[in-house]
């Protein structure tokens, strides 16, 4: 049952940062593993509501699963919720504040594997993957922006 937390000084302003995390469809272009992504709003709602379809691969393994995502531009934060695939549950938040010059980065995100099996497999990988996906935006922050 990991519980992971990465946070990071950026020399970006919080709503360039907040931008690139908040912009689902470009993840296949920078993310590691992440194969595809299709993007849905819900057109129902007052705030920023979408339905990402992650297509992650790992190996000869590929797996897709689907997030309720909301982007709050006041706040500065973007929360994401499974709702099917291999997951019990998957949830996580980014937050950007200021900070100096740029922004201080909060990535959270907690998950369970359903499957016991895959989950003594998965688990450790997907973990270990969190902290390349956090480099992967801050890498993809300063080709979008310079430093």
């Amino acid at each position: 049952m990991p519980n992971l937390f990465f946070e990071r000084h950026v020399p970006h302003l919080p709503e360039r940062m907040y931008a690139l995390v908040a912009d689902l469809e470009s993840y296949p272009r920078f993310i590691p593993n992440c194969k595809a992504m299709d993007v849905k709003r819900d057109r129902g709602r007052a705030e920023d509501v979408r339905f990402a379809r992650m297509t992650i691969k790992f190996g000869p393994l590929m797996q897709s699963y689907t997030s309720r995502v909301v982007a709050d531009p006041a706040a500065l934060t973007i929360t994401a919720n499974a709702m099917d695939g291999p997951f019990s549950y998957l949830s996580s938040i980014w937050s950007f504040e200021p900070e100096g010059q740029g922004t201080r980065v909060r990535f959270d995100i907690d998950f369970k594997f359903s499957n016991p099996l895959a989950a003594a497999v998965a688990e450790p990988a997907f973990a270990a993957k969190q902290g390349e996906i956090m480099d992967a935006f801050i890498d993809e922050a300063d080709r979008r922006y310079g430093l």
